[in-house]
């Protein structure tokens, strides 16, 4: 068994854990890592829009746009209006 990460369609808790041979049942010990795989998306939204100035395309297999990933980072405003 190799780790999968997915969204509960019941909850829309990201999991990362196992998963069992079915392909779809999750095995004893799963985790709810929804906050941390958020800010590590929005992290690397950030990066990659610094980078290239675009923001993130997801596709499928024929080139279609599915997603597009725009953050808005707040921090900086925040520090700013407590000086």
């Amino acid at each position: 068994m190799s780790n999968h990460i997915a969204t509960s369609t019941l909850t829309n808790t990201i999991f990362c854990g196992k998963v069992l041979k079915d392909g779809k049942t999750w095995a004893k010990g799963k985790e709810d890592l929804t906050l941390e795989a958020l800010i590590a998306v929005a992290e690397h939204a950030l990066r990659f829009k610094q980078k290239t100035g675009e923001n993130i395309l997801i596709t499928d297999s024929t080139g279609n746009i599915e997603f597009e990933i725009e953050v808005s980072d707040y921090r900086k405003q925040r520090q700013d209006k407590r000086k």
